[in-house]
């Protein structure tokens, strides 16, 4: 049976080996090949001791008994405020990756749906994403639309 719990300290080493994983994937999916030579794993410990104490980091975990099977993230930043989001509180979606074994079960949804509810429960306005191929449609069918205006600088 699948159950579903927010992450804590005691899962963390699990989560990041599985960020790692997902990231690895969606490069190698995309034809691009893995940076060598960046410390993904310190980083990431980095981030989410700092954010899970302030709260601006929250995750939901699918488990199979004590098995991690899938995760989700949502990073909770602000901006100024502006009309279609008053508050300036916006969920920046990240960490949604499912064991391959476990795919296709409603997994990815139910724990996108946990975490989009810890953003209206912060107060976000929006919740943003830079989807991967294999996750447009489940965004996309959740109610996702795409942003046309949407454009990145890279300063590495």
């Amino acid at each position: 049976m699948i159950t579903y719990k927010k992450l804590t300290d005691a899962e963390l080493d699990t989560f990041i080996e599985m960020r790692i994983s997902q990231l690895t994937e969606e490069y190698t999916v995309s034809g691009k090949t893995v940076p060598e030579g960046v410390d993904l794993k310190s980083a990431l410990e980095d981030f989410y001791h700092r954010h899970m104490a302030d709260g601006t980091f929250v995750s939901w975990l699918a488990m199979d008994e004590d098995k991690i099977i899938g995760t989700s993230g949502m990073s909770f930043v602000e901006k100024p405020p502006y009309f279609t989001c008053p508050s300036g509180k916006l969920g920046l979606l990240s960490s949604m990756y499912t064991d391959p074994d476990y795919r296709r079960k409603g997994i990815a949804k139910e724990l996108l749906n946990r975490v989009v509810e810890e953003a209206r429960a912060y107060g976000c306005g929006a919740v943003h994403i830079t989807a991967s191929d294999m996750g447009v449609k489940l965004y996309t069918a959740y109610g996702f639309r795409h942003n046309g205006n949407f454009m990145m600088y890279n300063l590495v």
